[in-house]
């Protein structure tokens, strides 16, 4: 399982250091793609197999259900860290995610989140988690 929050910088060839409490359970490789709220996504190999498995379970006469596959599955990417535990983020993720210098990675249970400091401070505003936490017993989760 992954949490935690970590601040690190992306260089200027888009390279970035995986934090090593995540290297460990990622692994030598990986997949990166783009997220939800304009983050992006990193899944082990094994949890990016159950995730694209559901996927690939989406009716594909549901036009929705086709959108939702391609944006996850177009963006998608086996990444490998080097040496120094960095990983290059394809171009495409980094300008769909608007990562420039700094950056924030977040363990979220199965996966990792990569945001743009600037877009993970206005996401990671918790004002309203009482509503919120109201809400989830919809979704089957009391606390």
């Amino acid at each position: 399982m992954f949490m935690g929050e970590y601040n690190h910088t992306i260089d200027a060839k888009g390279r970035l250091i995986i934090p090593a409490k995540f290297r460990e359970a990622l692994g030598d490789s990986f997949v990166v793609t783009r997220g939800l709220d304009e983050c992006l996504f990193v899944f082990p190999n094994e949890g990016w197999k159950v995730f694209e498995e559901k996927l690939s379970s989406l009716p594909v006469a549901n036009k929705n259900a086709r959108k939702f596959a391609r944006f996850f599955l177009s963006g998608a990417g086996e990444v490998e860290l080097d040496k120094q535990g960095r990983i290059l983020i394809p171009s495409t993720l980094r300008e769909y995610s608007g990562l420039e210098k700094e950056v924030v990675l977040i363990g979220v249970a199965n996966r990792v989140e990569i945001w743009s400091k600037s877009k993970w401070e206005e996401v990671a505003v918790m004002d309203d988690m009482d509503e919120i936490a109201e809400n989830m017993d919809e979704l089957g989760l009391s606390i």
